[in-house]
């Protein structure tokens, strides 16, 4: 990966300590987040291990963020051309991946999915796990399905069972990709369900080796620990992989004494390297990519990007959590966490002005700071 916003840091010696602003400056360079890239959009994509998608705007608002020239279009018609898909894989959520990583990541994840499963045994009695996929993924691939569809017809087959478990259980069996048009920019469409070999014209690939996802997972959000991947895959038991990886990798640590994992020739720019303002969706994987999120999320600002289940969009000033936005109708609603000075704000609603641009080309809206919305 190019270095981005700063030069190779001087942390480089083996077991020093990264302090927070030293976190945060070369996990933002990573994700793309203190300089914006020119490189095509698939390859960021890849890049990132995928984009938070569960509702259908946040990955073209993460894209937005990320990107130089970016146009919804461009990720709308990779989703089209599938290129790219929906599926449920990190933390047992919806992500967009490429193809490639539809067909890899959801079997690396799978332990997920089986846990999952065990919640729904009692409605599962007497069902055969092996005809049940079977008799699954017959249904969707001979059309699309949503899970009440799926629940419909699976509880047919077994009219004992709880139709409710029967369709988690082959969601959790089979890799089930949401179908187009779902996810296209400015379209609409119901969830409808059918498998990733069916959907990609392809089979399916065995599941990467995890010491191959680790260097992927730190070449997007690293320096990391062994729980921060673990956070951010929704898996256990990663640390031999870690541990295999260990005389290629270095070693820091955090200001907590917690040991952090890293590439060597990763980027780990000067502190004090400034970082512009970033719009984020809700969700975006900033955000839920580590244990240990101080390196964004200040401890006085812990918990205000949640409300119950909800996220909201996110704002970061000089590299953290700062504040929330949303749009209200015509309109461009900024509220801040702690009163900016008057350059901040500028900067803040330039960089409002340019999201806006990206993602609502010819419309006029106005730029609002709410209220400071203090604890």
């Amino acid at each position: 990966m190019t270095k981005s916003g700063g030069e190779q840091g001087s942390a480089a010696a083996d077991g020093a300590v990264l302090d927070v602003r030293a976190l945060n400056r070369a996990t933002l360079a990573r994700q793309l987040l203190l300089a914006r890239s020119g490189w095509p959009v698939r390859d960021v994509v890849g890049h990132l291990v995928g984009l938070q998608a569960q509702n259908t705007k946040p990955p073209y608002y993460a894209l937005a963020a990320r990107l130089e020239g970016f146009a919804p279009g461009r990720l709308s018609a990779l989703m089209a051309g599938r290129e790219v898909a929906r599926i449920v894989t990190l933390r047992s959520t919806i992500h967009t991946h490429t193809a490639d990583d539809c067909l890899t990541l959801r079997p690396f994840v799978q332990p997920a999915r089986d846990r999952e499963l065990r919640n729904f045994r009692a409605g599962l009695a007497g069902v055969d796990p092996e005809r049940l996929a079977a008799v699954a993924r017959e249904l969707v691939e001979a059309e699309p399905r949503t899970m009440a569809e799926l629940r419909k017809a699976l509880g047919a087959q077994w009219p004992e069972a709880d139709p409710r478990a029967l369709a988690v259980a082959a969601r959790c069996t089979l890799p089930l990709v949401q179908v187009t048009p779902r996810g296209l920019w400015e379209e609409s469409g119901q969830v409808a369900l059918t498998t990733v070999e069916h959907w990609l014209g392809r089979p399916a690939e065995p599941a990467p080796a995890p010491e191959a996802v680790v260097l992927r997972y730190l070449a997007a959000f690293g320096p990391a620990s062994v729980r921060d991947m673990q956070t951010w895959a929704g898996l256990t038991r990663l640390k031999a992989a870690f541990e295999r990886l260990r005389p290629g990798l270095l070693t820091f640590r955090d200001p907590n004494g917690v040991e952090l994992f890293d590439l060597p020739d990763a980027p780990r720019p000067d502190p004090d390297t400034p970082a512009p303002p970033r719009f984020l969706p809700e969700f975006d994987n900033l955000l839920l990519a580590h244990a240990d999120r101080t390196r964004v999320v200040p401890p006085a600002h812990r918990g205000r990007s949640w409300q119950g289940n909800q996220a909201h969009r996110t704002l970061l000033v000089d590299g953290f959590l700062a504040g929330l936005w949303k749009l209200d109708g015509r309109t461009l609603v900024i509220e801040t966490f702690d009163e900016l000075t008057r350059a901040r704000r500028q900067e803040v609603t330039a960089e409002g002005q340019r999201m806006l641009t990206v993602m609502h080309p010819g419309a006029a809206y106005d730029i609002r700071f709410g209220d400071v919305v203090r604890r």
